[in-house]
């Protein structure tokens, strides 16, 4: 899968016949960082993506024409999703954290911390 954009439609006036109905769709793969990245694509749409929507983009055959719910249809890329929000962690190659060996004392920020309850919002 791809993050790309919906830069334009197509129209075709004839279609192979497992793609009426369908809308073809432009889409612009892009880097994480939101530049494009390589040439357009064209791509069938299964959900309704909209020009300057975000989408996830499929670009193998079998993915393809089984988002779009036609079993060997001549589709070798097809929009999947259309993505409400993107989220990098930064710093996502950090070490996981090593446990304590047994019988160690815990820091301070590691040990459990009871939460008082206030007194007003007791039922």
């Amino acid at each position: 899968m791809q993050i790309a954009r919906v830069v334009g439609d197509i129209t075709a006036t004839q279609k192979h016949l497992t793609h009426e109905g369908r809308k073809i769709l432009l889409v612009q793969p892009l880097d994480l960082d939101g530049t494009d990245r390589g040439n357009p694509v064209v791509a069938l749409d299964s959900v309704q993506a909209g020009i300057g929507d975000r989408v996830l983009l499929v670009q193998d055959g079998f993915a393809a024409f089984t988002a779009v719910g036609h079993k060997q249809a001549p589709i070798d890329a097809a929009v999947i999703g259309v993505i409400d929000h993107v989220e990098l962690l930064s710093d996502f190659a950090a070490p996981a954290p090593t446990p304590a060996p047994a019988g160690a004392a815990q820091p301070a920020e590691a040990r459990p911390v009871a939460k008082k309850q206030n007194k007003k919002n007791r039922s």
